[in-house]
């Protein structure tokens, strides 16, 4: 039996319905939906395999919610980017930057409730304050983008195309370098065209 604090088992079947475990329901995405909003965890399973599906189902919840009129959150610039970012060298960071962005905001949205509560009965002067947490989130956002742009240059072998290389000791003449193969220079190329869409980005 499980625990109490262990995540729900959602299983699904071939039909494509999800039957809730822990409430021994069938239930629907839009309940998934509701169980997220509410904080309660839980893993989706494979009714046949056992294996877990929950990343599809999850992703499958934002389809549906995004193809809703007037629910849309997701900038068309963001998708592409986000498509783009697929198969590419830094598709590793790309989770985390996401994760640790979203957790920041979910802070700030805290606070910012908090204080929009604190503001009822309250003059529109102090009402007014109440921009400074919007004003914390786009620092947040700001501050996570340059986050991410050093974390892609930790991966960087070369600096970003248009940028001063940093002044090196005075070494005695010797003899030129042979050129690098043409498949460095490629890598360079993509490198340079990373850090332009990250520049845009920001």
């Amino acid at each position: 039996m499980a625990a109490k604090d262990d995540p729900i088992i959602i299983k699904k079947y071939a039909n494509r319905r999800l039957y809730n475990t822990g409430t021994s329901t069938y239930v629907t995405l839009e309940d998934l939906a509701e169980m997220v909003k509410k904080g309660e965890e839980f893993t989706v399973q494979d009714a046949k395999t056992g294996d877990d599906i929950t990343h599809p189902v999850l992703t499958q919840i934002i389809f549906e919610l995004e193809n809703k009129d007037g629910q849309n959150m997701l900038p068309i610039p963001f998708l592409r980017q986000l498509i783009a970012f697929y198969g590419d060298q830094m598709q590793m960071i790309v989770p985390s930057f996401l994760e640790q962005s979203m957790i920041a905001f979910s802070k700030e949205q805290e606070r910012f409730r908090e204080q929009m509560k604190g503001a009822i009965g309250k003059s529109p002067l102090d009402v007014m304050k109440m921009a400074t947490p919007m004003k914390a989130l786009e620092e947040q956002t700001r501050r996570n983008m340059e986050m991410f742009q050093n974390a892609m240059r930790l991966f960087t072998p070369f600096p970003p195309a248009g940028s001063a290389p940093a002044a090196a000791p005075a070494e005695p003449p010797r003899k030129e370098a042979p050129e690098k193969p043409d498949d460095l220079q490629l890598l360079k190329d993509q490198i340079a065209a990373m850090q332009r869409k990250l520049d845009t980005m920001s």
